[in-house]
């Protein structure tokens, strides 16, 4: 099993529900979240950043919608 340097967040505070992120290589970023650190995520940088463009730019709000 590979040990991952895993860098916590500065949005997550001091709570319990934080987001863990390591990077091990330049090709491969693994998101973790705490209450379940053996779920681990794994993408791309050029993926992830368009997760966030999107989110950010309200392109997903339906998605949360009930």
């Amino acid at each position: 099993m590979h040990t991952h340097q895993w860098r916590k967040s500065s949005y997550s505070g001091e709570g319990n529900a934080c987001l863990y992120v390591s990077a091990p290589d330049n090709a491969t970023i693994r998101l973790r979240e705490s209450d379940e650190p053996n779920t681990i995520l794994t993408t791309t940088p050029t993926a992830l950043a368009a997760l966030i463009r999107s989110t950010k730019a309200g392109r997903l709000d339906h998605l949360g919608a009930a």
